[in-house]
């Protein structure tokens, strides 16, 4: 069959219109077959594409991206499931209900709900992998709630699921790539600072969070800083935080980071959702340089992160400071000046990239620093994380 008949009208119109056939718009998809057919049939122009080749390349690109998604999870769940050994069972009794039941950690005689790892530094699957057919044993241990949760609120079962679930988003939808991985430390505490994307949604916060426990060799947990309106909400409030996420107050994350966890920020603030897609990527100041303070307090290197594909998700067509006051009388603490508006209810499909880099050392750990030195400092990280934008960018050939 000839295939140019295989084509639609509106593709054969394409073509026609590539060839500069007159009278086009006026032919039938016979006729247009007809009046395409001597001017392709000997081959395409070395010089253009027809549309089944850039149809043919889309195909090629996104069965590609599938194979890799595929590899990519299986190289995470072996690495996941090498912290937990399925040979042994933890004999820990919950309660009235008998031994827990659950795989023991590896080297340890009780799971990692037990005391066999230290759960809210590590990402370790309870049972070993992750997925849904592990739900119902979660779901089990979730009933009992015979095992601990952390001051600020995580709930390792639950945080379990919520990362299961946005995986699905991280190696297939946003097909997120990584470089520096290795500059996350395996040990102590720091803190994470990145660029924010104008989304509705925080979905770079979980991009982050899911980056290091999926690809570090040691899956650890970064406890991402929300804003004010993620611990307001009565249902997400509760979820946000037994899902990992802390309270943006200097309180929340000392606390973290003096127990030697991992911490992201976003320095920009509020300030990152009011930016057009014409300012994307485009860094606002970064606050007042809080994180920098807490950071010398406890002792802490700050590691810069840059994020390509947070402002394109939902890019923002304008800002509205109407808008942003009318969230303001429902939620009269969150801090903006104005919302961004845009118009596509659904993420796009944007390919993410993310680069780590290399941490600065505290100057004086355990010292308050004086303000100057704080903006100077605040001011240092936000430049890194902007050469490093720029330089993606330049080296991107495709939003997609």
């Amino acid at each position: 069959m000839d295939p140019l008949a295989e084509l639609t009208k509106t593709a054969l119109l394409a073509l026609a219109r590539e060839q500069n056939i007159k009278g086009r718009s006026r032919m039938t998809k016979a006729e247009l077959v007809t009046a395409l057919t001597p001017q392709v049939s000997p081959g395409p122009s070395p010089n253009k594409t027809t549309l089944s080749d850039r149809t043919s390349a889309v195909a090629k690109r996104t069965a590609q991206d599938r194979e890799e998604s595929r590899r990519r999870r299986t190289v995470t769940a072996q690495r996941l499931a090498s912290f937990v050994d399925t040979s042994k069972k933890c004999k820990e009794r919950q309660s009235h209900y008998g031994p827990c039941g659950l795989p023991v950690a590896t080297g340890k005689e009780v799971c990692v709900l037990h005391g066999g790892a230290d759960i809210f530094d590590l990402a370790i699957p309870v049972t070993g992998q992750l997925g849904v057919e592990t739900w119902p044993t979660l779901l089990r241990h979730l009933m009992i709630s015979d095992y601990e949760t952390d001051a600020i609120g995580l709930d390792p079962i639950i945080a379990e699921v919520v990362q299961h679930i946005v995986n699905w988003l991280y190696f297939d939808y946003f097909r997120v790539e990584v470089q520096g991985i290795e500059n996350v430390p395996m040990s102590g505490g720091a803190l994470l600072a990145a660029n924010h994307g104008g989304a509705a949604l925080p979905y770079d916060a979980a991009m982050l969070a899911l980056t290091v426990a999926n690809e570090a060799a040691m899956p650890r947990r970064v406890r991402v800083i929300g804003t004010e309106i993620f611990n307001m909400l009565p249902t997400v409030s509760h979820l946000y935080r037994k899902a990992g996420a802390a309270y943006a107050s200097r309180a929340d994350t000392e606390h973290l980071l003096g127990n030697n966890r991992l911490v992201g920020v976003f320095p920009e603030g509020a300030a990152a959702f009011q930016k057009p897609a014409s300012e994307a990527y485009r860094l606002r100041r970064f606050g007042r340089g809080g994180f920098v303070t807490v950071a010398e307090r406890v002792g802490v290197p700050i590691i810069p992160v840059a994020i390509v594909g947070s402002d394109e998700v939902h890019p923002a067509v304008t800002s509205s400071s109407l808008l942003a006051k009318m969230v303001q009388m429902v939620f009269p603490d969150q801090r903006m000046d104005r919302l961004a508006i845009f118009l596509n209810p659904i993420p796009l499909p944007v390919r993410w990239h993310i680069r780590i880099l290399e941490p600065l050392q505290p100057d004086n750990p355990g010292s308050d620093p004086d303000p100057l030195t704080v903006l100077e400092r605040a001011d240092l990280v936000r430049d890194r994380v902007q050469a490093a934008l720029d330089d993606m960018l330049a080296a991107r050939t495709s939003v997609f």
